[in-house]
């Protein structure tokens, strides 16, 4: 990839992974909060699936996707004692370079885990490659305002303290951009919509506990790799509003579904071949532009 591409570290994402993997359990809670309501989508749906890929699933996807009766699953992770506790056939792979052959799975996962791929359309191209027609995909994905306190105390108090700030937080996508990511990686029926965990912590430690448990610390290419000023931290975290004692620090989620295309799969009808209004089905009176009513 381009230099242009590379927004991540991907060597300290894995290294910090490998540390995590070992306590990963201190933040389960979280990681199995989050994929159930990724995997609220399957009760939806009628037909059953075979072979399933768990990407970074922590220990949250495969146990939860053998429960609903899948009965092979595949849990890849970019760290190789990550993949060994997730619950299904471990596997060490990275995201940007699937290992797959084509038509591989019938179900793909990725609960929390693609937000630190630096060519993101890339690794969806490649993972809609490795399904079966009319597989499915799902994935969750930090989306912008997730941690967006932390990122502005942390702004200010460097900016204090410091001449300038370096990114501190990883930069998050925003909804618009989770339908035409899957469009663009050629998945059929492509549908983004948000969710959101409202985790509380009894301090703002506990917080930047738990990301450094769930292996999450910065590993943006353009942070400081200098020392941080001795005060920038206690200045940030106590400028984190408490209340009545508790942080709260939501858990924004972008989450995506799509469909490998298959020749039998419905298609959105042919532009201008509606047979009825939409004004008669709504009982309402069509107008055109600019006009107004009664005029």
């Amino acid at each position: 990839m381009a230099d242009a591409m590379q927004v991540f570290d991907r060597a300290l994402v894995r290294c910090r992974r490998d540390r995590a993997a070992a306590g990963i359990g201190r933040v389960a809670p979280v990681l199995e909060a989050g994929a159930a309501l990724l995997l609220d989508r399957l009760d939806d749906i009628s037909r059953r699936f075979h072979r399933a890929l768990d990407i970074g699933g922590r220990g949250a996807v495969a146990p939860a996707l053998r429960a609903r009766g899948v009965e092979t699953v595949v849990s890849m992770d970019l760290s190789a004692p990550m993949a060994r506790g997730a619950g299904g056939l471990p596997l060490a792979a990275d995201e940007e370079w699937l290992p797959f052959a084509t038509g591989s799975f019938d179900l793909v996962v990725a609960s929390l885990s693609l937000h630190w791929v630096n060519d993101l359309p890339g690794a969806l191209l490649q993972i809609r490659r490795a399904m079966a027609p009319d597989g499915l995909f799902l994935a969750t994905l930090p989306a912008l305002g997730t941690l967006q306190p932390l990122r502005e105390a942390l702004g200010r108090a460097e900016t204090a303290l410091r001449d300038g700030l370096s990114p501190r937080v990883s930069p998050f996508p925003e909804l618009r951009d989770g339908a035409a990511l899957l469009q663009r990686a050629g998945f059929a029926m492509p549908v983004a919509d948000r969710d959101r965990l409202d985790l509380r912590y009894r301090s703002p430690m506990a917080l930047i506990a738990d990301l450094r448990a769930a292996g999450e610390s910065n590993a943006v290419q353009a942070r400081d790799p200098r020392v941080p000023p001795r005060a920038m931290f206690p200045l940030a975290l106590g400028a984190l509003p408490l209340e009545e004692g508790v942080l709260a620090m939501p858990l924004e989620l972008l989450t995506l579904t799509g469909w490998a295309p298959a020749p039998d799969q419905p298609k959105p009808a042919r532009r201008g071949s509606a047979d009825a209004r939409l004004a008669d089905a709504l009982g309402t009176v069509e107008r055109k532009a600019g006009e107004r009513a009664g005029g």
